[in-house]
């Protein structure tokens, strides 16, 4: 049975969750009411899966989410809020997180998304049996997706999940092109306009990481997608 954390500070809300997911979902769920308590119970019980509240008291729900990654950069993590700015958006999948569901929501639809995600967690790790490269050379930098850390003269920059995943499609296509359907069904799992969004901004940061060698852009191919271009 798979275990569950979900950190919500609305009891009516988290209890009703708890209930229908232990239910209709048959998981294991452990309800925690602020970020502290759920960071004590993340620490004391393995876990496949978090669902955070982002607006809770004691400790937000992107500054715990922040605080899960340090200890365990795999699981999945769904943020639950009202905020439905576009700079929230993107902070949540910065922060490494896996899906975003803005309140109010049908239950019914949390659960699809649950599933959704274990899912191609599963087969993520099922295909982790066909090695993919890792270690990249882009000019005078080094990519290491493992680590999520990108090299160069000495200094190194960290990578958010969303950000090493993307450069990694890049790396993997370079000086090809890497269409812009093709980077957000890989990623994102949906080539919505928000998602569109939100990967035009982690293109942003991967230019700005990466523009210290004349010799690296990324480049827009107008009605196609992008090209890493390392001359």
């Amino acid at each position: 049975m798979k275990r569950i954390l979900l950190v919500e500070d609305d009891p009516n809300l988290g209890l009703l969750l708890q209930d229908y997911l232990q239910l209709k979902g048959k998981f294991d769920v452990i309800l925690c009411v602020d970020g502290e308590e759920g960071l004590k119970a993340f620490g004391k019980q393995d876990f496949d899966m978090c669902i955070l509240d982002v607006m809770m008291p004691k400790k937000d729900g992107f500054t715990l989410g922040k605080e899960i990654r340090k200890i365990n950069q795999h699981i999945p993590i769904i943020f639950a809020t009202a905020k439905a700015m576009m700079e929230d958006k993107a902070s949540a999948y910065d922060l490494g997180g896996d899906d975003y569901i803005t309140k109010p929501f049908r239950i019914e639809e949390l659960l699809l998304r649950i599933n959704a995600l274990l899912k191609r967690v599963s087969a993520k790790e099922g295909a982790e049996a066909s090695p993919v490269e890792t270690h990249f050379l882009i000019g005078d930098y080094t990519f290491d997706y493992t680590t999520q850390l990108i090299h160069f003269k000495g200094q190194q920059q960290k990578l958010s999940t969303k950000e090493a995943e993307l450069l990694q499609l890049l790396c993997l296509k370079k000086n090809a092109v890497l269409t812009r359907e093709e980077a957000l069904l890989s990623i994102w799992h949906d080539d919505n306009y928000f998602n569109g969004r939100s990967m035009d901004v982690f293109l942003s940061k991967l230019r700005k990481y990466l523009r210290e060698d004349p010799k690296v852009e990324i480049l827009n191919v107008h009605g196609k997608g992008y090209k890493l271009l390392v001359n």
